[in-house]
């Protein structure tokens, strides 16, 4: 408990020198200064509303124990009351506490990068993949955040055989990382004469979106491309050379933007997603768990690989990590992911901790 409290104190002491910054008229010169300071005190504020919440419910269990030494019967009974509810209540702000307070990773504060690909299963994977893709707009929007897509292939049924996308506001990469994987779906296509259930699957990888001050890119390591804009099934959608692709030449890493009318602005979504897979292979580089996930983090495709099940028949979704199914698809297809992803948070930040005490049991002393 104790050190909960004085976490929570170390963090009102961090958002309080925040605002101070934020008040300096001088932080308004630097590029960016206030953007950053904003992020990072919207990133403490769930940490100070569960602490302040908490530290509440201890104050109010010390007064309700004293009261049970009062010699009116009555209000013994109502200290009994508030004690066995704040019995309940304590260890779950405890819970969410543990969140919040696990180590953050260096890229949490930074927007993300979604690449959304259909895998198997042919057009019903890409109309997966587009549902998926508005799932988390949908989310995105209920929080504020600002959706650009930077590039996407669609198919003639309207789904996507990839998209590319960046969010944008505070801590997203934080709240989407763990997304990363193969996501199933299990449904009966619209194109389904006999009613059969399909299995079907997409992969979702997710970056940090890198700054320019992050990755240097030397303009003699580029290959740059122009040609006419595409649309599904090779139409034409454009008549002047506005497509550009990009290749990195030292890592072979090609992308290509297609969906604005300008040229200029093609480069530039194409330069933030080539910037921030550079980004991600520089940080599998110098981090070989990270450079584990990232490898495994879309995987072939296979039904196998699996992170997440939507099964549309049966109404269900259902975490494989976090081993938590809801009943409520339709909710969650709507954008409604707050509880499932704050299930994998709580699971995979229960199973960090648990390592680190076994790796503190061994230890030797």
């Amino acid at each position: 408990m104790a050190d909960f409290l004085e976490r929570i104190a170390e963090a009102d002491a961090r958002s309080r020198d925040l605002e101070t910054q934020l008040s300096d008229p001088d932080v308004g010169k630097e590029p960016g200064a206030i953007e950053k300071l904003g992020k990072r005190l919207g990133g403490l504020r769930p940490l100070l509303e569960v602490g302040e919440r908490y530290r509440s419910a201890i104050t109010e269990r010390d007064d309700a124990t004293a009261m049970l030494e009062d010699e009116d019967p009555d209000m013994q009974e109502l200290a009994r009351d508030d004690l066995e509810r704040l019995e309940e209540a304590i260890p779950e702000l405890e819970a969410e506490l543990r969140v919040l307070l696990t180590p953050k990773d260096p890229n949490d504060e930074k927007n993300a990068i979604f690449e959304i690909r259909a895998g198997t299963g042919g057009d019903e994977a890409a109309l997966f993949a587009a549902d998926l893709f508005r799932m988390y707009i949908r989310y995105a929007e209920s929080l504020g955040w600002r959706i650009d897509t930077l590039s996407a292939s669609e198919t003639d049924g309207g789904g996507f055989k990839e998209v590319i996308a960046s969010i944008s506001g505070t801590d997203v990469f934080s709240r989407f990382k763990y997304e990363k994987g193969v996501h199933r779906v299990q449904r009966v296509p619209t194109t389904e004469s006999q009613g059969r259930i399909h299995t079907s699957t997409v992969t979702v990888a997710v970056m940090p979106e890198a700054e320019e001050v992050d990755v240097e890119i030397k303009n003699e390591e580029l290959r740059i491309d122009v040609m006419r804009a595409g649309g599904p099934g090779g139409q034409s959608v454009n008549t002047t050379d506005s497509a550009v692709r990009i290749t990195h030449l030292p890592s072979g890493l090609v992308v290509q933007c297609q969906d604005e009318k300008s040229q200029h602005k093609n480069k530039a979504k194409a330069m933030t997603v080539l910037r921030s897979r550079l980004y991600d292979l520089e940080q599998e580089r110098v981090n070989a768990e990270r450079s584990s996930e990232r490898r495994s983090q879309v995987g072939t495709g296979e039904r196998s690989e699996k992170i997440r099940t939507y099964n549309f028949p049966q109404s269900r979704v259902t975490d494989h990590r976090a081993g938590v199914t809801l009943h409520k698809l339709d909710q969650v297809m709507a954008g409604e992911l707050g509880e499932l992803l704050d299930a994998v948070h709580a699971q995979i930040a229960a199973a960090r901790e648990g390592e680190g005490s076994a790796a503190g049991a061994g230890a030797p002393t």
